[in-house]
């Protein structure tokens, strides 16, 4: 699911505002070695954070349908996981990355959710949509000088891109077939009473309030109203 959420995100980021700029996007740690290394324009989209979105959690089963709307399969809900990626620019002058980084904010605000249709694989499977959002207030627990302190680098203007992406829950099982009949119910030729004619059904607390009225004539027969 994650590598999945990155090719999405890869095929945004090169999308928008940075259509054919040849931008690179990375997903490596931003160290002091990785930026020593670089010689081109590059958006460095950095994975620091995973955590379940436990608001997201439901209980029971889901249903699985075919092309004829028929339940073939059931399946636990998916968990949901904040994916927190620190979003940064790197070129040769403040001026360009700053531009970059503007670049990247009108790529991504527009995108506040994105539809199953666009989403690969097992992500896509699923037919739920994505939630994004971009430079929001941050609410995880490391902060972002946290983070560039354990990278080994200086602080660095970035934004913070929040992913809560859905992962698939096993076991999934082979639901049974539909049901095409009522249930019914016949009683019957019991203490002595008549045999009901065939294929016709009572209720039980018909059959023996019938019973009772019966019973309840000094010579057994059905006590008139």
């Amino acid at each position: 699911m994650i590598h999945e959420v990155d090719e999405v995100l890869k095929t945004l980021l090169k999308s928008g505002a940075l259509t054919d700029s040849g931008i690179d996007v990375a997903f490596e740690a931003p160290t002091r070695d990785w930026a020593a290394r670089r010689n081109a324009p590059v958006v460095n989209t950095y994975l620091y954070d995973i955590r379940e979105d436990v608001s997201r959690r439901h209980r029971g089963q889901m249903s699985v349908r075919d092309e004829d709307d028929i339940v073939v399969k059931r399946r636990q809900p998916p968990r949901w996981f904040r994916l927190s990626y620190l979003v940064t620019a790197w070129t040769k002058t403040p001026q360009d990355e700053h531009r970059l980084l503007s670049a990247v904010l009108a790529t991504l605000l527009p995108r506040e959710l994105l539809p199953a249709s666009e989403l690969p694989g097992s992500l896509g499977a699923l037919g739920l949509s994505v939630p994004l959002t971009v430079a929001g207030i941050q609410t995880e627990s490391r902060s972002l000088a946290e983070i560039w302190s354990a990278l080994g680098g200086e602080l660095k203007p970035s934004l913070d891109l929040v992913v809560t992406a859905p992962f698939p829950a096993f076991p999934e099982y082979d639901a049974g077939p539909p049901v095409t009949e009522g249930a019914t119910v016949r009683v019957g030729g019991m203490e002595g009473d008549p045999p009901l004619p065939q294929g016709r059904s009572h209720r039980p607390h018909q059959v023996a309030a019938a019973r009772a009225a019966r019973k309840a004539t000094p010579d057994g027969r059905t006590k008139r109203q």
